[in-house]
């Protein structure tokens, strides 16, 4: 049986300021709908992915920006982040942890997704190991978003 992930639902405080966030970024708008005044839906896919993203009104009852390590895999770590850079998207230094941990996630006020000791370090992973790049954003309302640099795949995956 496949079981694939298709739709991840974003809590957002304005959907028209998400919508235009999203836009900025790079990801295709594929439905922009409302049945009434109480539901509005947004849906976006990202390049290359099978995978998209809603928001809008009447969505979800979870706070704005509560998503947290919504992760973007990409081929070129160095050359995404300049990409999103020069949309005007405010993006972290790419880095990688001190001891190689291939799980990075985003860090928004009390929210740390990461290891206790982990450590990052500016740059890409100095071996070019795969899964070990990474660089985050958020969207206007702080939900966090990581890029990860894969350019072989571990086995199963």
């Amino acid at each position: 049986m496949d079981l694939k992930l298709e739709v991840l639902v974003l809590p957002v405080s304005d959907t028209d300021r998400a919508k235009a966030f999203y836009d900025k970024l790079g990801f295709r708008l594929d439905l922009d709908t409302g049945a009434s005044t109480d539901f509005r839906c947004v849906h976006f896919t990202p390049p290359g992915s099978e995978c998209s993203i809603m928001f809008g009104e009447g969505m979800t009852a979870a706070e704005p920006g509560s998503v947290q390590g919504l992760y973007l895999v990409v081929s070129d770590i160095n050359a995404a982040r300049a990409e999103l850079a020069d949309r005007g998207i405010e993006i972290s230094d790419v880095f990688h942890d001190a001891n190689g941990v291939l799980f990075h996630g985003h860090e928004r006020g009390d929210v740390t997704h990461r290891l206790p000791g982990q450590e990052r370090l500016t740059g890409r992973h100095p071996e070019g190991n795969t899964y070990s790049s990474f660089a985050s954003f958020a969207d206007p309302d702080g939900n966090g978003w990581v890029l990860q640099e894969i350019t072989e795949r571990f086995p199963g995956r």
